[in-house]
């Protein structure tokens, strides 16, 4: 994959201010971030825009470029969870050059700062993956699917022009071009793999949406000591017994390891999101302990985490 900054008059990877810069103008619609996703129909402005969406940023798709500025203004009055906002517009508006300029000239003349993403791939790309989805090109009309690709680049020239941004497709997958949109809008403080730890008894099923499952039946069972069985994993002396067991430090202490391998491995494939299942027999005493003792472990390894429980108080 392949990126450049656009060559009309910007220095080469250095973008336009963004609001609150100091170079910015007084007077701005909003104290939004504003990023334009387009390009080429195929390209992957979809997958760009869920990366963003993964992000924090507030994303809306197929917005006609007349609305841009009006929707500006909206996040302007109205307070958003996040001040970041990205835009998909693509060539389906019959006045998309013209609209699209305008609208960026209108917004950056009122101090908001834009940034454009143009998307591409090569022809043959394009082809391919219109002939894998078997759906026909949005300007191909009566014609072929290449006379349609040929069409919106005659359109899309100007803009892939003025970009910021462009970033060539052809040769990568998805999670690629998700790395990629992470790399350069993700900054600092771009979140890293948010995680869902949650405990279960096996009798009642497998979570299904477990990307990892784990088995801490291999430790003692709490329900076996009468004062113990009435208590779930929450409790200090239930947390106590099961983390003084042989082998309980041990196994999380290795297992802390192993997640740290496959969070890094999911961040780069660009998986912002994963459900770690924790079991024991009920899901009530051994699970809910261990998950909390791993939810406690991720956190302080800088990752978002919620821990909960499906099955305390089944029995």
């Amino acid at each position: 994959m392949t990126e450049q900054t656009g060559d009309s008059g910007k220095e080469r990877g250095i973008p336009r201010p963004l609001p609150g810069d100091p170079r910015g103008r007084k007077g701005a619609v909003s104290d939004t971030a504003f990023v334009i996703v387009t390009g080429m129909s195929g390209a992957g402005r979809s997958t760009a825009a869920k990366a963003l969406e993964d992000l924090g940023w507030f994303v809306i798709d197929n917005l006609p470029p007349g609305m841009l500025f009006a929707m500006a203004e909206e996040a302007g009055r109205v307070k958003l969870d996040t001040d970041k906002v990205a835009a998909v517009v693509d060539v389906r508006s019959l006045a998309f050059t013209t609209d699209l300029n305008t609208a960026i000239e209108e917004l950056e003349a009122r101090g908001v700062g834009v940034r454009v993403v143009f998307l591409e791939a090569s022809d043959e790309e394009l082809v391919r993956r219109f002939e894998n989805v078997r759906r026909p090109h949005p300007l191909q009309g009566e014609g072929r699917l290449v006379d349609g690709i040929a069409r919106e680049r005659g359109i899309l020239r100007d803009v892939r022009a003025n970009a910021d941004l462009v970033i060539d497709t052809s040769s990568h997958n998805v999670h690629e071009l998700r790395g990629k949109i992470v790399s350069f809008f993700g900054g600092e403080d771009r979140p890293g793999l948010r995680v869902n730890v949650v405990s279960f008894g096996f009798k009642y099923g497998l979570p299904v949406d477990a990307d990892l499952v784990v088995d801490c039946r291999f430790l003692p069972n709490p329900h076996w000591v009468p004062e113990l069985r009435p208590m779930n994993g929450l409790d200090t002396p239930v947390r106590e017994y099961v983390l003084s067991q042989p082998g309980a430090k041990e196994f999380l202490d290795a297992y802390e390891e192993v997640l740290g391998v496959v969070a890094a491995g999911y961040v780069r494939e660009g998986k912002g999101y994963a459900t770690l299942a924790v079991g024991c027999t009920g899901g009530k005493h051994r699970s809910v302990a261990m998950s909390e003792q791993i939810g406690a472990r991720l956190r302080d390894r800088g990752m978002e985490v919620q821990v909960s429980h499906r099955d305390v108080g089944r029995e």
